[in-house]
């Protein structure tokens, strides 16, 4: 599997339509949704999903009035349950054995294993290789079809994948491969995304609905270093758990031997709605070929988090993006996207 930063030929999105995923608060998503299509059309392709004409003709209105170059644009008419493509879209790979020929990894999706839609979403990956004349990767493991979402791993593509305990090994809650072993999940990512090193980091941040994605704490931002989410404030329910994951960091390895390189990231102070303790993290961040889309939360902590990343990223403009609307869907930029590597 690629790491991210390596060139694309596109970036998936599902434009929005489930607006039980926004209650109270859809009406202003789409234009968030415009604004993050008009960033990354600027250096690749979008292809946006819809249901049929009727989103395809909203989609283009509201993509017009935002500025965004139809030429840029390609409408591919998916039905979906919703629109979190990082999770359900498809996780493209290369077969280096066929001069890197671009194939699709096709992992299942279980609405991370807590809604009871999801078929629709399952089938993305199927319709994609498709349409784009694919090959699919069908991953399976002792006779059992495997249940992964992308944003429960991120990878540096060299052979170093970060994942944690919380999303993958919790015999209790969310559970989406039952009976599952730590070594059988480690089996399944080498043989599926080549990789030869597993790090386990242990649990997400607070009002993760995916229980434990690592693309809201911890990810790669070239093939030696991360960027690790740090809460300063000791009574916040995050500070433990990500002083937690930053003590194991310090002891891990690459697939080279070498030792991470970490950089800290800050949090944003605590996002509530409702009552609902809700996932605002700078960590996820979509790094596309001109630029790095980072979200923002209306904080003291933006301008911050804004700095660290354009260090890290000195080929590429670093851009906020509003996302107190968007995080009340419990997901942010990466949840959106998912990359598709150019082809060799």
């Amino acid at each position: 599997m690629p790491a991210e930063w390596e060139t694309h030929e596109a970036t998936w999105i599902t434009w929005p339509h489930k607006q039980s995923d926004w209650p109270g608060k859809f009406a202003p998503v789409p234009w968030v949704y415009a604004e993050i299509v008009r960033k990354i059309a600027q250096g690749e392709l979008v292809r946006i999903l819809v249901a049929g004409k009727k989103q395809e003709d909203e989609a283009k209105k509201t993509l017009k009035r935002a500025g965004v170059e139809a030429k840029k644009i390609e409408y591919l008419r998916f039905p979906t349950d919703r629109g979190w493509n990082r999770d359900m879209g498809p996780i493209f790979v290369r077969h280096e054995g066929r001069r890197g020929e671009l194939q699709i990894a096709r992992f299942r999706f279980s609405a991370w294993a807590k809604y009871p839609d999801w078929k629709k979403d399952d089938q993305v990956p199927d319709r994609a290789a498709k349409a784009l004349k694919l090959k699919t990767r069908p991953v399976v493991y002792n006779g059992r079809k495997v249940v992964l979402e992308g944003g429960a791993i991120d990878v540096n593509g060299k052979g170093t994948v970060l994942t944690t305990e919380e999303c993958l090994l919790d015999p209790v809650t969310q559970i989406r491969n039952p009976g599952f072993s730590r070594r059988d999940y480690e089996t399944v990512l080498k043989e599926a995304l080549g990789v030869t090193n597993v790090l386990w980091l242990g649990r997400g941040i607070a009002g993760d609905d995916t229980h434990g994605h690592v693309d809201d704490l911890c990810r790669f931002v070239n093939a030696r270093t991360v960027v690790l989410c740090r809460e300063k404030n000791a009574s916040d329910v995050n500070h433990r758990p990500l002083e937690e994951n930053w003590e194991r960091l310090r002891g891990m390895h690459l697939e080279d031997g070498s030792r991470v390189e970490v950089v800290n990231l800050p949090m944003p102070a605590p996002l509530f709605l409702d009552g609902q303790r809700l996932p605002a993290s700078y960590a996820n961040f979509y790094v596309a070929n001109d630029t790095v889309l980072v979200p923002t939360f209306n904080d003291p902590a933006d301008r911050q988090a804004l700095g660290i990343l354009a260090d890290l990223f000195p080929g590429r403009l670093v851009t906020g993006i509003h996302a107190v609307d968007l995080v009340w869907g419990l997901g942010t930029l990466h949840c959106l996207t998912q990359q598709q590597p150019a082809r060799r």
